[in-house]
């Protein structure tokens, strides 16, 4: 048995250099949104006044923080969190559904701002890609469940693998973390799932050898279309043979009946 060989079209080489192509284009993009962080950071450090770009909850004027918190950190640690987990669940998603997910993208970003904006503390200021981060978390593990095709399966298994704890994290755990923010890109997610769920085309589904083997051997399985047509009348069998010597022929032979006197 040669488990190596998929017979499907003869153009895996290029689905594979396709596939290749995409999750170092996702990673590129991901790394490069990390870098505008880090740059952002380093502005930070100046003694920029970073505030008016904060969600400010329950204040018009904070606001303005829908479009920059996600680029801003209150620490390294804050930044370095954030950076490893949009690197991975951006490289994930982006290579797996690039379509939705750069669809999805504004939405995300509005979301987490949104999130802390409604539910945050008055006077608080909120800030950092976290909630980006959850946005795409709850993205991947809801295209997974909705689609349950195999590429959706094991991006979702993998997402929950490195960040099911985000799950938790949508909720109060921790002083001075924004779970505001958190549950509003969670809920960002969830709404981008339903609404991109077919932006990507599903994945051709590769067949390998054991299983045509297995649709040979099987006699319960469904008989190709030419098997169910009839033969044509010059390949039917014939039954019958004529007997020399006589203008008729005998389809079956019987004996001769004896009478009983």
């Amino acid at each position: 048995m040669d488990t190596s060989h998929t017979p499907d079209t003869g153009d895996t080489p290029a689905t594979d250099r396709s596939d290749r192509r995409r999750v170092l284009r996702a990673f590129n993009l991901s790394l490069g949104f990390v870098l505008l962080l880090v740059a952002m950071f380093t502005l930070q450090q100046t003694g920029w006044d970073w505030r008016p770009w904060a969600v400010g909850p329950h204040d018009t004027a904070g606001l303005l923080g829908l479009l920059g918190a996600p680029l801003l950190h209150g620490s390294v640690e804050h930044l370095g969190a954030n950076a490893a987990a949009l690197l991975i669940l951006g490289t994930l998603a982006g290579s797996v559904y690039p379509k939705a997910t750069l669809r999805a993208l504004p939405l995300l970003w509005l979301g987490s701002g949104i999130g802390a904006w409604m539910l945050g503390e008055p006077g608080s200021h909120h800030l950092g890609a976290s909630g980006v981060t959850h946005g795409l978390m709850f993205l991947v593990l809801g295209l997974g469940l909705l689609r349950r095709d195999r590429a959706a399966i094991a991006a979702g298994m993998i997402g929950v693998l490195f960040y099911g704890g985000m799950v938790m994290t949508v909720l109060p755990h921790e002083p001075g973390v924004s779970w505001q923010s958190h549950m509003g890109g969670a809920a960002a997610g969830v709404i981008a799932a339903l609404l991109f769920r077919h932006a990507d085309p599903l994945a051709p589904r590769k067949r390998y050898s054991w299983e045509e083997e297995d649709e040979e051997d099987d006699p319960d399985a469904p008989l190709a279309d030419a098997e169910l047509e009839p033969p044509s009348p010059g390949k039917v069998p014939v039954l019958w043979q004529p007997r020399e010597g006589r203008d008729y022929e005998v389809v079956v032979q019987l004996r001769p009946r004896t009478r009983r006197e």
